[in-house]
């Protein structure tokens, strides 16, 4: 008899519910919420009243589609953190009451471990291709970047991680600041490919070890364009497909430089990226042009999976349920973890 696990996503804006069926994806829905464009961010209190809003057909959706009924559910995993506690408290008590009303267990799931075992979600029809264990995972989105080592679905250690602003936020920041929009990220990604990214040099931190830092990067791209300004009202305008694909090389040598010295020390070279900024195409081009550099084995997960999504949270809650783990009704949601 399968293993039928329903996963709720609800950390941020957007509400997700999947069903997977022994690590096989039978369904994937995702509500997005356009309102928070208007406000150059996700404002916390909308995205909690529309995940309200939204939970309770995204998972009838989610059930529908995947051709399963409440019933034969093994298990319930929901995102408990990191996230917004507001929206992280709707999909946790959601959980909680359809697992209470079904008398089966729930079982709660780091947000960061979904999108690090994101590449163990099988699909129909779709070769499997997944890490071999240990593996590196680097992790980047709009709150984290790490490097995880992974040795096991639910043993992983942080080789590296952001001492300041994650990645993801600095291209949403410098977006915003450049008058760009948001989310910033698929639109520095989209110009960059028009840019040139050997035009303008902007500072790159020095800091000791695997860790990261991306303040001073954001800082550098700041008075430079401040200056640029200065001289010429327009050259934003005139520039911006350069100082796009610039700034973006920046960043992304920055996780590189780091990553490579993280594969040279631990001597994998099984590696993966994770979150939501790996659907960056400069990232995932240079992964690519560096695994075949450098002889490592390199996985990509599909775009689908970038982004926050319940498929990820459903094969996280496997492992954990599996592994006899689940969470009591006293469960609470975390808008930080101290560590996985």
């Amino acid at each position: 008899m399968s293993d039928i696990i329903l996963g709720i996503e609800s950390s941020c804006d957007d509400t997700s519910a999947a069903v997977i069926a022994d690590r096989v994806l039978l369904s994937n829905v995702i509500a997005s919420q356009d309102v928070h464009r208007a406000y150059g961010g996700v404002v916390p209190e909308l995205a909690s009243r529309a995940h309200e809003l939204n939970i309770v057909p995204v998972v009838s959706e989610a059930l529908n589609r995947a051709g399963v009924k409440a019933s034969e559910l093994s298990a319930i995993a929901f995102t408990r953190g990191p996230g917004l506690l507001g929206s992280l408290l709707v999909g946790t008590s959601f959980a909680k009451s359809l697992g209470l009303a079904l008398d089966i267990p729930i079982v709660d799931v780091n947000h960061l471990q979904g999108h690090i075992l994101a590449s163990f979600v099988r699909q129909k029809d779709v070769p499997v291709r997944e890490p071999k264990f240990p593996y590196l995972c680097l992790l980047v989105s709009g709150g984290n970047s790490q490097i995880v080592r992974v040795d096991s679905p639910l043993e992983f250690t942080f080789l590296g991680q952001t001492i300041d602003d994650a990645v993801g936020e600095a291209f949403d920041k410098c977006s915003k600041m450049m008058g760009l929009g948001y989310p910033g990220g698929p639109i520095i990604d989209r110009l960059a490919k028009q840019g040139d990214p050997k035009r303008f040099t902007f500072a790159k931190p020095h800091i000791p070890g695997l860790d990261y830092s991306f303040s001073g990067v954001k800082t550098s791209l700041l008075y430079f364009v401040r200056d640029q300004i200065a001289l010429d009202p327009d050259f934003m305008e005139k520039n911006k497909e350069d100082i796009c694909a610039s700034f973006q090389k920046t960043l992304i040598d920055i996780l590189l430089d780091k990553l490579i010295k993280a594969a040279k020390q631990t001597g994998i070279r099984e590696i993966a990226i994770g979150g939501g900024v790996s659907a960056n195409s400069g990232l995932r081009n240079r992964m690519l042009e560096e695994g075949a550099r450098r002889g490592w084995n390199v996985y990509l997960p599909e775009f689908k999976f970038t982004t926050d999504n319940a498929a990820m949270i459903a094969i996280a809650g496997y492992f954990h349920y599996l592994a006899g783990e689940k969470a009591g009704l006293d469960a609470a949601p975390v808008s930080r973890f101290a560590d996985f």
